[in-house]
């Protein structure tokens, strides 16, 4: 049986507003504050029940209600510090909502202060499809938002198992599910969150919907010209759409890291392999080894043209989302560009000169994308 979706609301103490609807608002601490409609909140979930028992105009009323009910639900999940194994990390641990959904740190530290080897990429405006992590190791959210529990390096379970008891041990989660637990619903609480994490429009969005970016200031203009022509970085950070992703979603080569490995690809990869065949998952290997780390899309693909290769991030709030690359290793956004600039030309082979002037336009540019 479907979860019945039925989490009582809570008074949010002060936090910023990141989901909202007649019901009330969800906060980034996933409390809800009441609002009109709470009680229509608290009993969403029974309309579930009658869905085959009423007629379709009544019953189109109820997928609305049960989204915003698992929005409640996945939001309390994030935010829950129980739920990791020390009792004390949670998702939002490592994905904080005032630096746009990242942690502020080169590579993430998790439960129990084990520390990963990946920089905690930003969660606001997250696919529900497509490559997800730094290597693509998963194509969807909802097994995306799972793979955490289970990683010794982030919420520290040994098993689902653990995970789902720990969730059923909390009276208001056997509320929102019922007695059993399940996976896949957990999972669809939690995805049904992070999409619906409002970004809010940037400068640049309010401009590229009105095609005029007369309302951004002289140096973030000439940084957007540069940034579509000579800087090449439209080329990966797309801007098409009724609303830019920055991503073109596909896997290059940032030339980060890379040459720490570079002598040693075979004798990774053999561990590579005799870690697939122990059983491991290779989130858990990828997290724990800092070198196979560094075989980016290779670890996952096999593929040689995908060593070192890494999921173009999107360029949304890259202003507030310090340190940059995969493993955090650069620490400003000026220091992002010049590296890009520089190797974006190694590269293709035809070098990108931008003088200081212009490398501050880009920058300029760039903090446009930035929401309030």
């Amino acid at each position: 049986m479907a979860a019945p979706w039925n989490a009582g609301a809570s008074v949010a103490h002060p936090s910023p507003t990141i989901y909202s609807s007649p019901r009330g608002a969800v906060k980034a601490d996933g409390k809800m504050q009441l609002g009109i409609g709470t009680i229509a909140a608290k009993f969403a979930g029974i309309g579930l029940f009658l869905l085959p028992l009423v007629s379709c105009e009544r019953g189109a009323q109820w997928p609305d209600a049960r989204t915003e009910a698992r929005v409640q639900v996945g939001a309390q999940l994030f935010n829950d510090p129980r739920l990791g194994a020390d009792g004390q990390t949670s998702c939002a641990s490592c994905h904080i909502s005032r630096l746009a959904f990242t942690d502020g740190r080169p590579v993430s530290v998790g439960a129990f202060n084990r520390s990963g080897t990946r920089n905690a990429p930003s969660l606001l405006g997250v696919s529900a499809n497509g490559p997800q992590f730094w290597d693509g190791r998963e194509s969807t959210l909802d097994a995306a938002v799972m793979q955490p529990f289970i990683n010794p390096r982030e919420m520290g379970h040994d098993s689902m198992k653990s995970v789902l008891a720990r969730i059923g041990a909390q009276s208001e989660y056997r509320a929102a599910f019922g007695k059993r637990i399940d996976e896949a619903e957990v999972a669809a609480a939690l995805a049904s969150y992070l999409k619906a994490l409002n970004t809010g429009e940037s400068a640049f969005d309010q401009a590229y919907a009105r095609k005029d970016y007369g309302s951004l200031d002289g140096k973030a203009q000439r940084g957007l010209q540069l940034f579509l022509g000579k800087a090449q970085c439209s080329s990966c950070h797309l801007i098409s759409g009724k609303r830019p992703a920055f991503t073109d979603g596909q896997f290059h080569h940032a030339s980060v890291g890379f040459e720490k490995i570079a002598g040693n690809i075979r004798n990774l990869q053999q561990r590579l392999e005799a870690a697939r065949a122990g059983g491991d998952p290779i989130g858990r290997v990828i997290l724990a080894d800092p070198d196979i780390a560094e075989l980016g899309r290779f670890a996952v693909t096999s593929t040689p043209q995908d060593l070192g290769a890494f999921r173009t991030p999107s360029l949304r709030n890259v202003g507030r989302t310090a340190p940059y690359m995969h493993d955090g290793s650069i620490a400003t956004l000026e220091a992002a560009i010049e590296h890009e600039l520089y190797y974006r030309g190694l590269a293709s082979g035809q070098p990108i000169k931008l003088t200081v002037e212009e490398q501050h336009q880009l920058s300029a540019f760039l903090r446009t994308l930035d929401s309030p």
